[in-house]
């Protein structure tokens, strides 16, 4: 009952001099506003920063065949094939940090359309989870291979925005036909563009196919640096009728029974990829998707414990760390700048509750010599910069964030809603109105009555 009274006599106070209280809230409005501005500012901009880093392969994990040595001479980082694509499908079901993963086969070799041809930086033989893990799911044009078509080895491929403008310049490349290897492969879709990577490597010059049709139809083996097409026009190859009928029936040797298979068990054939490549739930888990990777691989490799891993597992931590740490440097610089306003708003109040003391002279007299306590009055003077604070807070929050609709609009910079530095500025409002106000409510309080009433 008592606050509630003391409540009502400083709204009182303040509304007997609006023009005043609007003046003094006014700085706590600024200083409320630049920090919600800024914060979401700040925040937009991370987001969009993170989202392009995401697009990059922040939070890929490739998965590469370990080295062989000869002689004590290593042959380095793939020179021995230890990935299948069942690899990919088990870090996939057994992996819960990883969200996607997809095997990758690699090519170099010449695309063919017509007169016009085209070396690609990339061509890749993989699945349709590719596009998952590199965040590319929605397609400029067309539609993505199956994973029916996978199995089937079919002869399609979607490519990206630089092979579309170098081999059809001006028609749509859509349900053309394009060659690889003497190989022909329907275009069924077009990658969206997403420009050069961090290394100034262009991601739109890329094609990619199923990966078992890359793999025994386009190369039998690794990709090299050299381009496969030319290196085999210059060898002469004998092509048998197997390797162009694929679904010939001819049988040249009986069926063995299954009583005969099962004394004489032939062996598996071993399908090996190029690479895995693998995306983390979120950047936090790129640790725990890593550590769950390598357990899997091990124990599917049968590796001993002692046995050094015979794959090599990258990520991209140490680039996203970089960015993410100047992203937030920049944002703490930002809200520094704008607390700053804060304190000057601060400042302002507390100038104005002490010109209201000296002018209330008299009426702090009158109340103490009618029974007021010290603590009364203390009690209204820190109510009515409270009060004071709040309401430039509440309209600080309102202005800020439609400072930052106006800049998403009409600069058309990213913004983000930051719930907490709304709930941070009411904090500090209140905190400022205390901190700043309880000095001239000090003042007030320790107020000789007799004093105060003789005071003109």
């Amino acid at each position: 009952m008592r606050f509630y009274r003391t409540f009502q006599t400083a709204m009182r106070a303040l509304s007997r001099n609006m023009m005043r209280a609007a003046l003094t809230t006014l700085g706590i409005i600024i200083g409320v506003a630049a920090v919600i501005a800024m914060m979401e500012i700040g925040n937009g901009s991370s987001l969009q920063i993170q989202h392009t880093i995401a697009t990059l392969g922040a939070n890929n994990l490739m998965v590469f065949p370990g080295n062989s040595a000869f002689g004590g001479v290593s042959q380095g980082t793939g020179s021995i094939m230890t990935l299948t694509p069942m690899d990919a499908d088990m870090i996939l079901a057994d992996c819960p940090s990883v969200a996607a993963s997809a095997p990758v086969v690699r090519a170099r070799t010449q695309v063919v359309y017509g007169n016009r041809n085209w070396v690609p930086n990339t061509i890749s033989g993989t699945t349709p989870a590719f596009l998952q893990v590199r965040d590319w799911d929605d397609m400029a044009q067309g539609t993505s291979f199956t994973e029916a078509e996978v199995h089937s080895a079919a002869k399609v491929c979607m490519i990206g925005q630089t092979i579309a403008k170098q081999l059809f310049p001006d028609e749509s490349p859509i349900g053309k036909e394009i060659r690889l290897q003497n190989v022909p492969f329907k275009v069924i879709g077009v990658l969206r563009a997403k420009g050069a990577n961090m290394m100034g490597q262009d991601q739109d010059d890329i094609v990619l196919a199923p990966w078992t049709t890359i793999k025994y139809r386009v190369t039998g083996s690794s990709a090299t640096t050299q381009n496969q097409s030319a290196a085999a026009s210059s060898t002469a190859t004998t092509v048998l009728p197997s390797q162009v009928y694929l679904t010939s029936p001819t049988t040249l040797y009986t069926t063995p029974s299954a009583v005969q298979t099962a004394d004489t068990p032939l062996q598996v054939r071993f399908v090996n990829v190029d690479q895995i490549i693998a995306a983390a739930k979120s950047a936090e888990q790129i640790p725990s998707a890593i550590e769950e990777i390598t357990g899997l691989m091990r124990e599917r490799h049968h590796l001993r414990p002692n046995a050094p891993d015979d794959f090599t597992i990258r990520d991209m931590t140490e680039m996203t760390r970089t960015v993410s740490s100047t992203t937030l440097l920049m944002t703490k610089l930002l809200l520094i700048v704008a607390t700053i306003s804060l304190v000057v708003g601060g400042v302002g109040i507390m100038n104005i509750m002490l010109v209201s003391v000296t002018e209330r002279t008299r009426e702090i007299g009158l109340r103490m010599a009618v029974g007021a306590q010290p603590a009364d009055i203390l009690r209204q003077f820190l109510t009515e910069a409270v009060v004071l604070c709040l309401i430039g807070g509440a309209v600080g929050i309102g202005l800020g964030r439609a400072c930052s609709w106006m800049v998403r609009i009409m600069l058309r910079w990213p913004t983000a809603v930051s719930l907490g530095a709304i709930i941070s500025a009411v904090v500090v409002s209140a905190t400022v109105g205390v901190v700043f106000g309880y000095y001239p409510a000090w003042k007030a309080s320790r107020l000789d009555p007799i004093d105060a009433l003789r005071y003109e």
